[in-house]
């Protein structure tokens, strides 16, 4: 490795400016936005890798083989000043000042109000960049001062804090990890975030699919400052610096910068039963057909099953798009039995072949495989117990039979979803070859490339197979721009409390990273299934998350389903219709993540960054703005202390009403039974059916109104459609709107409705459910009718 000196001013063209350094390298800066920056090194002034998958901003279309790195498409390109003097080079947009030094060094500072600056980033001035002699790896360095606060990764073990540690993005198949300690886990996503003692907050994304590392402070050299560090296997060093100034402004510009999210059908939002048990047995129809009367049985809602990869058994293998007829004889039967109870089907399947799968050869000679890097065949490696080779999906006829196959094997037997599993593409022979849609590339350079084309593929076969209908696929691994296609989970994780407390904070790093749609395998995957207590717990928390999955392949042969425990089932029911009681809440940020970049699941600190307390480590999270979730996550615990953020309004417990004010630490009773949940003052919350057997009767029915405890105003809304279709992009919607406002007298509601979707003469009802401290109810005046004990109800189609 050498480290990177001298610099020259070379030209500006357009928003790009050309500096050459150490004589043989090219550096080139681009002003995309007033908040962002892009700064792209080319070894020996050539890529080693022209284009790129992650970057869409304004989503800007992405052409299957991806977008050149030099495209500046869908960026407002701002005017900017520049100035050159002896030692720097500094550019000026209205928001940030950046400052080339020498030796080569840049310097971040943002704008105040009052025109001065204030630096917020500085990279390390004894060697900020380092490229490789005999190789194509490269580094990056900050300084990092002693207060900064770092998060991102995404899916990272531990503390959602990230000082102090190191992480590796390097895709594995972590089966049985510990949400605590085990690195690396599944997905790459290379994007950190920062708050500044002061107050400031940036995001750096590095748009590198190669194999890096973060150290952020574990690292010391006695020859530097504090530091931190970016490491890449390869690849070049291209990175966005984005100015929040909040966190959350930093988290939402990264999905605009990497594409926005899939919006999936209402149905996704529900319970979604799954287990290897089934599709492993030799009775795998009878056993799955069986879930559909156990649902029912036990009153369980549920709206969709995750088929694993049983259904394409030969012997203890498992063979992608092969059914195996003796355990599943009559698999449209199977598909029909659940979609007749309104349970949507997803099937597991797996982008590489084994060696001896009955389609090998036949994919082998039309040379859809991954090549190995020396020998003229297919790459191969190991896989489920054997050996295997990889699908090449930067081949556009690899893309071509896996859509056909997609289609055939799952979509016309009544299987509408795809269930990306096993996508890591776990390939060590780092130079071998892919086909790079007519430009060959390693794989090396791209490895997270192929789970993410791979889930596009399935996306497009469902599209083409269902125009009319949203999709939904799932898929555990991935890199930037995943969101665009799918909703995913933190993989195989292993029964214990402690994989639930820190699944938690995994989540949370997914989310502040531009992940929202997320969830974990809720019981644990592998190890023996969970006691009564913790089955409990994990449900109550799941049912909390965007994705709701009981999911499991226990070691001990047993399996974890809702009903397992008779003694607690009624438990589980009720953490599962709280989650239908809350489903308009719920599906209203959904189409709120699609169309405002808005996270689900949000740390108390995303909203609160005035509230110093609320950047200790917690349990606790907020789902939206609205509800503060703070799940019981030790064992034998009968009582939950738990911080309330100072929001200027205060909180109310969910079930109680009881009011407490913001900025205090409290303990409430958590029996087995209850999960604490708060919901924010000034808040009407959206409420549906509880018993319905899924989301489809999980209309608006009713409006919880937990009253300011002082004066305030809020505007809110309610988003429905018809749950499945394209059809709310035409006004095919019904948007409640809604304004809840206080005086020292009265509150008033004022309710109004737009869109075309017919409601069928629904009516609703809307009663206070919060109380003031003395216990008295307020008086509410809701579109001119008081209500205070009583329940008022309207027509919602008369609004």
């Amino acid at each position: 490795m050498k480290t990177l000196r001298k610099w020259s001013y070379i030209e500006t063209e357009q928003n790009r400016i050309d500096l050459l350094v150490d004589d043989k390298h090219l550096l080139s800066l681009f002003v995309l936005e007033d908040k962002l920056v892009r700064v792209l090194l080319r070894k020996n002034g050539e890529f080693r890798q022209g284009r790129t998958w992650s970057i869409t901003p304004a989503e800007t279309p992405m052409p299957f083989e991806g977008r050149s790195r030099l495209s500046v498409e869908g960026f407002s390109l701002p005017e900017f000043k520049q100035e050159l003097t002896e030692d720097a080079l500094v550019l000026e947009t209205r928001a940030l000042r950046v400052s080339v030094k020498t030796p080569l060094q840049i310097i971040w500072e943002a704008k105040s109000e009052d025109g001065s600056y204030q630096v917020i980033a500085c990279e390390r001035p004894t060697g900020a960049y380092m490229v490789g002699v005999k190789d194509n790896k490269n580094s990056h360095f900050f300084n990092q001062p002693a207060d900064d606060r770092i998060y991102g990764l995404g899916e990272k073990a531990g503390n959602l804090l990230r000082n102090g540690r190191r992480y590796e993005m390097r895709n594995l198949d972590a089966m049985g990890y510990d949400a605590e300690t085990t690195d690396p886990l599944y997905k790459h996503l290379p994007f950190t975030l920062t708050r500044t003692g002061s107050g400031i907050s940036y995001g750096v994304f590095y748009d590198n699919l190669a194999s890096c590392w973060f150290d952020l402070g574990n690292e010391i050299d006695n020859y530097h400052r504090p530091y931190r560090s970016y490491r890449a296997e390869d690849g070049d060093l291209d990175y966005y610096f984005m100015l929040g100034p909040s966190l959350l402004e930093v988290t939402k510009t990264q999905v605009w910068l990497t594409g926005k999210h899939i919006f999936p059908p209402k149905w996704s939002l529900g319970y979604s039963g799954s287990t290897m048990y089934y599709t492993d047995a030799d009775n795998a129809q009878e056993q799955l057909e069986g879930f559909v009367d156990l649902i029912k049985e036990h009153a369980i809602p549920c709206d969709s099953f995750q088929l694993s990869s049983g259904y394409t058994s030969i012997g203890t293998k498992r063979y992608v798009f092969n059914w195996n007829y003796e355990k599943c004889p009559d698999p449209k039967a199977m598909t029909s039995k659940f979609l007749d109870a309104g349970v949507h089907l997803a099937a597991n399947i797996k982008p590489c072949l084994l060696q001896d799968h009955p389609m090998y050869e036949d994919v082998a000679a039309k040379g859809l495989f991954i090549r190995d890097s020396k020998a003229n065949q297919p790459e191969r490696s190991l896989f489920w117990d054997d050996e295997g080779s990889h699908l090449d999906f930067t081949n556009p006829e690899t893309v071509s039979w896996w859509k056909a196959n997609v289609t055939q094997q799952l979509l016309e037997r009544g299987i509408g979803s795809t269930w990306n599993d096993n996508n890591e593409y776990e390939i060590w022979d780092f130079s071998a070859r892919c086909q790079g849609f007519g430009e060959e590339i390693e794989v090396g350079l791209i490895r997270p490339l192929h789970s993410f084309l791979m889930m596009r593929a399935s996306f497009e076969a469902q599209v083409e197979y269902a125009p009319e209908e949203r999709p939904y696929l799932i898929s555990r691994s991935g890199c930037p721009g995943l969101q665009r296609y799918v909703q995913t989970w933190t993989g195989d994780n292993r029964t214990g409390w402690n994989n639930l407390k820190y699944n938690i904070r995994m989540g949370l790093g997914l989310s502040m990273s531009g992940i929202y749609n997320v969830g974990h395998d809720v019981g644990g995957f592998s190890g023996p299934r969970p006691d009564p207590e913790l089955f409990v717990r994990w449900v109550q928390n799941g049912v909390m998350h965007p994705r709701f999955t009981i999911h499991s392949w226990n070691d001990d042969a047993t399996v974890n389903e809702a009903w397992m425990y008779p003694e607690v089932t009624p438990l589980i029911r009720n953490a599962i219709q709280l989650r239908q009681y809350l489903m308009p809440y719920f599906y209203t940020m959904l189409h709120d993540m699609h169309v405002m970049d808005e996270p689900l699941l949000r740390p108390t600190f995303l909203d609160h960054e005035g509230d110093e307390r609320t950047f200790a480590e917690t349990d606790d999270y907020l789902l939206g703005r609205d509800l503060l979730i703070a799940s019981v996550v030790e064992q034998g615990a009968t009582t939950r202390e738990v911080y309330l953020p100072d929001n200027g309004d205060g909180w109310y417990e969910f079930d109680t009403g009881a009011y407490h004010k913001g900025g205090q630490t409290i303990v409430v009773d958590a029996p087995l039974e209850r999960l604490p949940l708060f919901v924010r003052a000034g808040t009407v919350l959206p409420l549906a059916n509880a018993t319905a057997k899924n989301t489809t009767e999980c209309d608006l029915n009713a409006l919880a109104i937990f009253p300011f405890q002082g004066t305030g105003k809020r505007e809110l809304a309610v988003f429905e459609d018809d749950g499945i279709s394209h059809k709310w992009l035409e006004g095919e919607h019904s948007t409640l709107h809604m304004v809840l406002s206080s005086t020292s007298d009265e509150q008033t509601l004022t309710l109004c409705r737009s869109g075309s979707l017919k409601t069928d003469g629904r009516d609703i009802s809307v009663f206070i459910k919060g109380r003031s401290p003395n216990g008295l109810v307020p008086i509410v005046v809701v579109n001119g009718q008081p209500i205070s004990n009583d329940t008022h109800t309207f027509f919602l189609n008369e609004l």
